[in-house]
Order: C-alpha cells, then sequence, then structure tokens
C-alpha cells in the first residue's frame, strides 16, 4: 500500500508541477492562489515521507545503493530547477530552459526508479 501511496503522490507532484507551469504561461496571477502555493509543500512532504517508508521497509539506502543517490541527486536538480522556473527566473526565457530542465530531471528520477540503475544501462 506504501509503494501505491508513494507512485500516486509522484503523480501528485508532477501534475501539480505541470499545472503550475501553465499557469507561470498564461494565467501569472493564478499562481498567487492560496491553494497552488500550500498544496505542492504538503504533497511533496508526504511524497519525501513515504519515500523514506519505502526506503526502511526495502532496506536500501542512498549512498548505499547508487540507484537511490541517483534518485536523490536528481530529485534536487528537479526542486533546483523547478524553483527557477516557477519563482526565480528573471525572465520567461530564463524560467522556459530551467521548466525544460526540471523536467529532465524527473524523467531521469523516474526512469532511475523503473531500471534501478543510475546510468539507465548505458
Amino acid at each position: 500500500m506504501l509503494k501505491h501511496t508513494h507512485l500516486t503522490l509522484v503523480g501528485l507532484s508532477i501534475t501539480l508541477f505541470m499545472i503550475r507551469a501553465l499557469c507561470m504561461y498564461a494565467w501569472p496571477g493564478a499562481l498567487k492562489a492560496r491553494w497552488l502555493r500550500v498544496a505542492p509543500h504538503v504533497i511533496d512532504t508526504l511524497l519525501l515521507l513515504s519515500a523514506i517508508g519505502l526506503m526502511l521497509i526495502i532496506s536500501q539506502y542512498p549512498l548505499t545503493h547508487h540507484w537511490l543517490t541517483a534518485k536523490v541527486v536528481g530529485l534536487l536538480a528537479y526542486i533546483g530547477f523547478g524553483t527557477v522556473a516557477l519563482k526565480r527566473g528573471r525572465n520567461l526565457r530564463t524560467r522556459s530552459l530551467a521548466l525544460l530542465a526540471a523536467l529532465a530531471s524527473v524523467g531521469y528520477v523516474l526512469a532511475v526508479a523503473i531500471t534501478r540503475s543510475p546510468t539507465l544501462g548505458l
């Protein structure tokens, strides 16, 4: 059940990120909506807790298992690029490039999760 909760939260987190990115382009004022400021924090906190729970259940840990280390590094990249894309980017071009980098980072994290290989079989 924890794995299904984790996967559901992953989907919600990515979907909400995409909604916020769409708002950035089409309705920038919508990003000030309270639910769009609070929901990502709630979902991402629950996502992190479920990830920690899964890590403990399967007894595999970052720095010990390279695929989990790669996921953590990819997640940190996603957070950094996502912050620039949605908040810190000074212009639309910078935000757009950061958005693409954030999506590439989350794609990498998903691919590592599926393959359990930091090199994705390359």
